[in-house]
């Protein structure tokens, strides 16, 4: 692994034969810039050691950080950027280096580069939240045993937490942040369907309630939403985009699973994979009830094979502002799925 800043795509795209849109030329451009002004063999940054920080509340007994592991500090004006690879058929690649990667934040290259790890294992926070509107009765249990085999595979470390949250009208959060896994499917069990669907408000109060606070004053974390629904919002206060802008706020990823088992794809399944999109997550569309084990499984592989890159934006300022992100492959056989930008934070 080296810890240069990112070659310059220019060379990689000479080398391979290919010809470049206006946006990758420039971005070729500015790496190549950037790329020029640093030394040959800048010093590695390595993982500080650091005591267990303070967790989140926890509702078991016993559940403590894992010190064993090496955690990563950064500052706040860092960003710490969670990113998966896949090629064209959606196979990850968890074993590509700094050097294969360009990016722009802002517009900007990153002012310095300040750690990049592959097939990381921070600690996840991870929410459940699932639909509990009448609409989705006939299929409901077989969901929650789902969603339980997921939290029985995916939650190995004890530094791991996740909670439940089951939405109609109004969100009721059936267990709070834990690692005790029967806790947590005594919360997916609790969960009863009836009533409309208010899933832009559940989304936007599972990470303002929940993922906002979930990493303040400790090292990184990987954030995650697992929404179970079909999408069709009818009782929500709040609006998609404003949804979406808390979950980017929150750093949080949205994995969706649609429950729409219908041939077609309707409107909720559209607002499902805007959600997942726009947060650096993805939308899984199983065609039976049967298939969202399926779904899971995906999702818990991708949580295994993502990488972690930490980097001091240039002309960064704390004014609560929206930072869009550029990040991609130099070998165009490759796919990077990230999220589309962030929110500074204010002085």
């Amino acid at each position: 692994m080296t810890n240069q800043l990112f070659t310059t795509p220019a060379t990689t795209i000479r080398r391979q034969g290919l010809r470049v849109p206006g946006l990758m030329l420039a971005v070729a451009l500015v790496s190549a810039a950037l790329y020029a002004q640093q030394p040959a063999t800048p010093p590695a940054v390595q993982p500080a050691q650091t005591p267990a920080a303070q967790q989140p509340a926890d509702q078991s007994a016993g559940s403590q950080t894992d010190i064993s592991a090496p955690t990563i500090k950064f500052g706040v004006n860092e960003v710490n950027l969670i990113f998966t690879v896949t090629d064209k058929h959606g196979r990850y690649n968890p074993n590509l280096r700094q050097s294969d990667f360009a990016l722009l934040d802002d517009q900007k290259a990153p002012a310095k580069v300040n750690s990049f790890h592959q097939q990381i294992n921070l600690p996840l926070r991870v929410g459940i939240v699932i639909d509990t509107s009448a609409s989705i009765h006939s299929r409901f249990q077989f969901e929650q045993q789902a969603a339980t085999e997921f939290l029985l595979q995916i939650l190995k470390a004890r530094s791991d937490r996740a909670f439940v949250m089951g939405f109609d009208v109004t969100q009721t959060v059936t267990q709070d942040w834990t690692n005790n896994l029967d806790g947590l499917e005594t919360g997916i069990n609790r969960l009863h369907p009836g009533g409309g669907t208010a899933m832009f408000d559940a989304v936007y109060t599972a990470c303002h309630d929940k993922l906002l606070e979930a990493s303040r004053g400790q090292e990184p974390v990987r954030k995650a939403i697992i929404l179970l629904s079909d999408g069709d919002d009818n009782q929500s206060r709040v609006y998609l985009n404003e949804a979406i802008k808390e979950c980017q706020r929150a750093e949080t990823i949205i994995y969706a699973i649609s429950t729409n088992w219908t041939p077609s794809r309707g409107q909720g399944d559209k607002v499902m994979a805007q959600l997942a999109g726009d947060t650096g997550g993805q939308a899984f569309f199983p065609p039976s009830v049967e298939e969202i084990t399926n779904s899971f499984k995906d999702i818990e592989e991708e949580l295994r094979s993502q990488y972690a890159l930490t980097y001091t934006p240039a002309d960064f300022k704390y004014d609560g502002a929206f930072r869009t992100i550029y990040l991609y492959c130099n070998d165009r056989r490759y796919l990077v799925r990230a999220k589309k930008g962030y929110f500074a934070p204010r002085q």
